[in-house]
């Protein structure tokens, strides 16, 4: 009798596995490459500072206090308009995706009102709160709040309706539906919605910055820019980079801390 042949494995593929080095490989390159160029001569250093020059530039600023002054600025404004616009769009984003009342009202005004550019309000909101802090953070607020509210109200309504059905069948009262199985599988696409609003957030910081503030990253780029300090501009450039990084990371450890039950 012929021996059984073997059946080839045709699993695996379509699952991300880990390259720590990767990334930093890359960098390497691009870094590397930017360097050659400039030292022969084919980036001019005054449109295009070498990486060298540039991490001259981002120590003199840390020597001299002035970037921790700029970068404090606008993590305040971050902060206090994330805060606010994500703890009123979940509140909506939820009340969107239980309550038909509230789907009916909320979804066409959001979907009128999200495209608006935020930014755009500014002059807007520096008539009703004045030049200072709160017209900065209520166009952050602003812009964060939508995306909040649609991310929750889609993670809600995309729960599976037939583990409510089975926490129904068993005779789970509402509340401990909604905490027990509505909320956690939410979860996941509300934090998804976290990083969008948090990439919203630094990209509003910087617009408003360069309007109308004094100090903050925003107003720092804009000043450089217009002295043509350009290493000193893509110094407060690489700050922004190493904040998106940081509030990546601050994320994906919150994900893990929520998460562990997946």
């Amino acid at each position: 009798m012929a021996e059984p042949t073997p059946i080839v494995f045709r699993g695996g593929g379509f699952q991300p596995e880990p390259r720590r080095w990767a990334p930093w490989l890359a960098f390497a390159a691009i870094i590397g490459l930017w360097q050659i160029a400039s030292a022969t001569g084919w980036l001019p250093a005054l449109f295009m500072p070498s990486p060298a020059a540039v991490l001259d530039a981002l120590i003199a600023l840390i020597d001299s206090g002035q970037l921790f002054k700029h970068i404090g600025a606008s993590l305040y404004r971050i902060g206090h308009g994330w805060i606010i616009g994500t703890s009123l769009g979940l509140a909506l984003g939820i009340a969107m995706g239980i309550f038909s009342i509230a789907r009916a009202v909320g979804i066409p005004v959001v979907s009128s009102l999200f495209p608006i550019p935020k930014i755009a309000l500014l002059p807007l909101f520096i008539l009703w709160f004045g030049i200072g802090e709160p017209s900065k953070v209520a166009t952050i607020a602003l812009g964060v709040f939508f995306p909040t509210a649609i991310a929750a109200a889609s993670a809600v309504d995309g729960v599976p309706k037939n583990l409510i059905r089975m926490a129904q069948s068993f005779g789970l009262p509402g509340p401990d539906i909604l905490r027990k199985v509505v909320f956690p599988g939410a979860l996941p696409g509300i934090l998804a919605g976290f990083r969008i609003s948090a990439s919203i957030a630094l990209l509003l910081v910087v617009a408003a910055e360069m309007i109308g503030a004094e100090h903050g990253l925003g107003a720092f780029i804009l000043m450089t820019g217009n002295l043509m300090q350009t290493d000193q501009l893509l110094a407060g450039v690489v700050c922004l980079s190493l904040l998106g990084l940081a509030i990546g990371l601050g994320l994906t450890s919150l994900e893990k801390a929520l998460l562990r039950w997946r």
